[in-house]
C-alpha cells in the first residue's frame, strides 16, 4: 500500500474531512448567493465570472484548517510516531500527507468555482457571465490552483507549530486579520498589498489588487500566483527540515 493511500484512509477515518468540504462549500457558494439575491440591479448587471468568486476566501481558509489539523491532531495523538517508525525517511510521510490535503483541498476549489460560476449564470441573468477571456477563465480555474497551494501551506505551518490551537490561530488570522485588516493600516497596508501573499492571490484571480490602484501593481497575475506558490512551497521545506532533526 503507497504512502498516498495510507495517507488518505487516515485523512477519512474521521468525520472531520467530510464536514470542512461541506462547511467551505456553504460558506464560499452561501455568501456568494446572498450577493446575487440581495445586490442591487444595477449592481447585479456588473457582475463578471472574476465577481462570483469574491467570497472563494471563506472556503479556502476552511480547508486550510483541514489542511492544518491533518498534521496537528497526529502530534497530539502521538499516531505520528507510528508513521515514522514504520517508513525510514520521515519526508515522504509529510510529502504524502500534504499530497492527499493539497488534492482534496483543489478538488474542493473546484467544485467551490464552477458552483458559484453556475448559480450567478442562474440567479443573475442580466449578467455577462460568460467565460470568454483568459483572465476569465483564470478568475475561474485559479480557485483550485489557490485552494491546493494554502493546504500546502497550512500543513507546514501545522508541522512547524505541531500544535492545534496555534497553528489554527495563524492560519486564520493571516488571511482574515493581518492580511484583511491590515490593509486599513497606513504604509502596513500598502505593503502588505503588495507583497501579502494572500493579496497577491486576490490580484491573480480577480486582477485587482487589494489597498492600491491595479496601475501600480508590483507584478503580473501570473507571477502573483508563483509568488504564492513560492510561499507555500518555502514553508514546506523548512517544515520538512525541522521535522527531519527534531524529536517526533
Amino acid at each position: 500500500m503507497s504512502l498516498v493511500t495510507v495517507e488518505r484512509i487516515k485523512l477519512f477515518s474521521t468525520r472531520s474531512p467530510w464536514w470542512c468540504m461541506i462547511i467551505a462549500l456553504a460558506l464560499a457558494d452561501g455568501f456568494i448567493t446572498l450577493g446575487f439575491l440581495f445586490a442591487p440591479d444595477d449592481v447585479k448587471a456588473t457582475f463578471t465570472p472574476a465577481a462570483t468568486q469574491g467570497t472563494y476566501l471563506f472556503g479556502m481558509i476552511v480547508m486550510m484548517a483541514m489542511a492544518c489539523l491533518a498534521i496537528t491532531t497526529e502530534y497530539r495523538f502521538g499516531t505520528i510516531r507510528t508513521s515514522f517508525l514504520s517508513v525510514p525517511k520521515r519526508i515522504p510521510v509529510l510529502l504524502s500527507k500534504t499530497l492527499v490535503a493539497a488534492v482534496l483541498s483543489g478538488l474542493v476549489g473546484l467544485v467551490s468555482a464552477f458552483a458559484a460560476w453556475g448559480l450567478g449564470y442562474v440567479l443573475v441573468p442580466d449578467a455577462d457571465l460568460a467565460i470568454n477571456s483568459g483572465a476569465e477563465w483564470r478568475a475561474v480555474l485559479g480557485v483550485p490552483l489557490v485552494y491546493a497551494l494554502a493546504a500546502v501551506l497550512a500543513v507546514a505551518i501545522g508541522t512547524l507549530v505541531r500544535q492545534s490551537a496555534g497553528a489554527l490561530a495563524i492560519v486564520i488570522c493571516w488571511p482574515l486579520l493581518l492580511e484583511g485588516i491590515g490593509l486599513a493600516i497606513p504604509k502596513v497596508g500598502e505593503f502588505l498589498a503588495d507583497w501579502g501573499p494572500f493579496s497577491r492571490v486576490s490580484w491573480f484571480l480577480g486582477g485587482e489588487q487589494p489597498g492600491s490602484d491595479p496601475s501600480d501593481a508590483v507584478m503580473s497575475p501570473t507571477l502573483s500566483l508563483f509568488y504564492f506558490a513560492a510561499w507555500a512551497i518555502g514553508l514546506l521545506a523548512i517544515a520538512l527540515a525541522v521535522a527531519k532533526k527534531r524529536d517526533a
